[in-house]
């Protein structure tokens, strides 16, 4: 394996745990954060002069305004030959907006899809990325580095734009995996006979077509506060959800129970839903995502 330099700007939550990983597979990150702390530079300028041409630079920042001024501003500090991967969440329509401009400037761009929240560094983080062939297989060293061990968990799913496209259907599934989860739990928690929910739900582990990393979490999160008293059933949704809704009306195709999902959270905010205690919970559990506990 050849080792490779990456520019990896944004080092939080998720940013943070891909550039150990990275290193751990023996390349070398320049990470760029506004946090001094975090940052091994000062600047986006000093991270774009460490790194050798051709250069590979990483954006991990919010979606929206903050990603948008992070590549304006590397559209005038990289040069042509290198590529710029937007790792973040970004909606797929930005990434041809943002292709154009560097492309312009003969800078390359790939959007990459990122799951894996915190328990990424451990157990890889799996990739769906767009994009040209000769721009992806420049940044292949680090998808390599950061996937799962084996065959599976990256995919080029096809030109720029895709990689962000199959991540938000991807995201709209786990909303509605996520609530079927939660609905069945309300059900068993509401009846009388069944006396020990937890363990229902425990032993749906092994053996039943049901099994998922998201039922392992949803016993986690039960195995820590048995019937989630101590949440309050309130669940955020993430710009995904909403676009994957969006693009369905877009290409006329019908997603009712990923549609419904997204809805029932909406509905969640206006009194404490039980369901939604179990949507809060598990989303804690894959992305350490904020819960609000009751007061």
């Amino acid at each position: 394996m050849t080792s490779m330099q990456l520019g990896l700007i944004g080092l939080g939550k998720m940013g943070g745990n891909m550039r150990e990983r990275i290193r751990r597979a023996g390349h070398t990150v320049i990470g760029y954060d506004r946090n001094p702390e975090v940052s091994d530079v000062a600047s986006l300028a000093e991270l774009v002069e460490k790194l050798e041409a051709p250069r590979v630079v990483w954006v991990m920042v919010p979606a929206g305004g903050p990603t948008q001024s992070v590549v304006d501003e590397l559209g005038d500090l990289l040069s042509p030959g290198d590529t710029v991967v937007d790792g973040g969440n970004s909606r797929w329509t930005d990434d041809e907006k943002h292709a154009e401009e560097l492309a312009a400037k003969g800078i390359g761009f790939v959007d990459a899809g990122v799951s894996g929240g915190v328990w990424g560094l451990t157990n890889g983080y799996a990739l769906m990325v767009g994009g040209d062939a000769e721009h992806v297989a420049k940044v292949q060293p680090v998808f390599d580095a950061l996937k799962p061990e084996g065959d599976f968990g990256f995919v080029h799913a096809g030109k720029v734009g895709a990689g962000h496209f199959a991540k938000m259907v991807h995201n709209g599934i786990e909303y509605a995996m996520m609530q079927a989860y939660a609905e069945g739990w309300e059900l068993l928690e509401k009846v009388d006979s069944v006396t020990d929910v937890r363990e229902v739900f425990r032993s749906w582990q092994e053996g039943t077509v049901i099994r998922s990393w998201l039922l392992d979490l949803a016993v986690n999160a039960l195995g820590e506060d048995e019937h989630l008293d101590k949440l309050r059933g309130y669940a955020e949704d993430s710009g995904e959800g909403r676009w994957t809704v969006e693009a369905a009306i877009d290409n006329a195709v019908p997603l009712p129970a990923i549609t419904a999902s997204l809805f029932a959270r909406f509905a969640s905010r206006q009194d404490d839903s039980p369901q939604m205690k179990m949507i809060a919970a598990l989303r804690n559990q894959f992305g350490g995502h904020a819960v609000e506990s009751k007061e």
